[in-house]
């Protein structure tokens, strides 16, 4: 606990009490900074998220090729903007809380192939990787179509190749799935959260599975290590990785074009309030990243973790980013959003978003289920626990005294009714029939 007594004596800091506790709190970034003072000393820009955005758009022929379910969307992985009435009113008449502006769910519970955002960065990793593998072993041009890389010869190399990665469960299926319908030989090292039913999945796909009584920091570690011993193996760094932030990235870019046909502004008098579960960082870092590109202070973004693995929020609160481990504050690290049971952050993401952050929340595992339940039962939208963590900051913005005050300090209080809220959904379509019934009957 030295470590908590020493953070609690730092005035900068809000004091860290429900952190120790495991309990439901908001913590609003002191480090948060304009925008227009730190754009031009970033490490990353807005023309490589849209790089990455034009690579997608040309791999949509491939993807739409390999999983015949986006022919719909040409290929593109995306997923709806939908408004939430229903789930507005039954804040007001269940819990007695007023959200004032607009409220709207981003359905990444609902994307295509993986059932998860990890399908944004997992996808867009390998592709890039896929292509750039192809190019320099003269397999095909740069100028030729995604789709050559289905052909009988890629697929021959790409089975000599092995892609691995660390994971609780959703970027597993996500690079397990587009890698193996590549022709990669894949393995993912899944920690002791990840769910049976992903491991099922994922193995039924041809994916190798190995798992590790251990978290996700030391699957992680387990996968790095296996991949530096093979010269033809991948190793897709979750914590490290500027791919896959950039991939997450364009769904910012994507969410612009859905606010305008919604005729939706997002500017100074009409702020955009993004509500983001966390677990390592690399997704909501990269939205929050894309939407501060396009937004800048008219955005703001509020990352949800567990109560018991909050470890981003403990990363920026200290600023020792991932040099600190949950465990190092007496937290478990262990949750049932298996999506968000990560113990140490991602430095990389840490450090390049820290000043972008508007602030973090913790929830409690009781409160997942209570939320997952409200979606469900109001939108007939099912979310699985970890999708659930961004509707805490719904109550948080209407009723926590540290939102509050931020709303005050940042001018926002009288422009209330004119904030649009999205909560991201992050996953959920692929959970199982009878794991849907045991979510939603879950602390009943």
């Amino acid at each position: 606990m030295s470590n908590i007594r020493q953070y609690e004596a730092d005035a900068a800091c809000p004091g860290p009490d429900f952190i120790r506790k495991a309990e439901h709190g908001c913590w609003i970034n002191p480090g948060l900074a304009p925008f227009e003072e730190i754009k031009d000393d970033l490490e990353i820009t807005i023309d490589d998220v849209r790089d990455a955005s034009e690579r997608l758009e040309r791999s949509a022929p491939l993807i739409m090729a390999l999983f015949p379910e986006t022919e719909k969307t040409g290929g593109i992985i995306e997923s709806e903007l939908a408004e939430a009435p229903n789930l507005k009113k039954a804040l007001a008449d269940r819990y007695a809380v007023h959200l004032p502006g607009a409220l709207y769910i981003k359905k990444d519970n609902e994307l295509p192939i993986a059932g998860s955002i990890k399908a944004r960065g997992g996808i867009y990793e390998i592709l890039k990787y896929a292509e750039e593998l192809a190019v320099t072993n003269g397999l095909i041009a740069e100028e030729d179509p995604y789709t050559k890389l289905c052909d009988p010869r890629c697929k021959r190399f790409f089975s000599e190749r092995t892609i691995q990665v660390g994971s609780t469960g959703n970027l597993g299926l996500s690079i397990g799935i587009i890698s193996a319908a590549l022709g990669f030989h894949t393995v993912v090292h899944m920690s002791a959260d990840a769910k049976e039913w992903k491991k099922d999945l994922l193995r039924r796909s041809g994916v190798t599975v190995l798992e590790y009584d251990g978290s996700y920091t030391q699957a992680v570690e387990q996968g790095r290590r296996k991949a530096a011993e093979n010269d033809k193996s991948y190793f897709v760094d979750d914590e490290n990785s500027r791919t896959l932030f950039l991939g997450y990235a364009v769904a910012a870019m994507r969410l612009k074009e859905q606010l305008e046909e919604k005729h939706i502004r997002v500017d100074k008098e009409h702020p955009l309030f993004l509500y983001l579960p966390c677990g390592v960082g690399g997704a909501p870092g990269g939205i929050t990243f894309g939407a501060k590109q396009i937004w800048g202070d008219s955005v703001h973004c509020f990352f949800v973790e567990p109560a018991q693995a909050p470890c981003m929020l403990l990363g920026l609160l200290t600023k020792r980013h991932d040099q600190v481990f949950v465990q190092d504050f007496g937290l478990s690290g262990k949750t049932c959003a298996d999506g968000l049971a990560v113990a140490r952050p991602s430095c990389f993401v840490g450090r390049l978003i820290a000043p972008m952050v508007s602030g973090c929340i913790t929830v409690e595992d009781k409160m997942l289920f209570d939320h997952l339940r409200l979606v469900a039962d109001t939108e007939r939208i099912f979310l699985e626990p970890s999708a659930a963590a961004g509707v805490q900051g719904l109550f948080d913005v209407c009723g926590a005294p540290e939102m509050d005050r931020y709303l005050k300090i940042h001018g926002l209080y009288a422009r209330r009714e004119q904030i649009t809220h999205i909560v991201w959904a992050t996953g959920g379509r692929l959970v199982p029939e009878n794991v849907r019934k045991e979510h939603l009957s879950t602390y009943l």
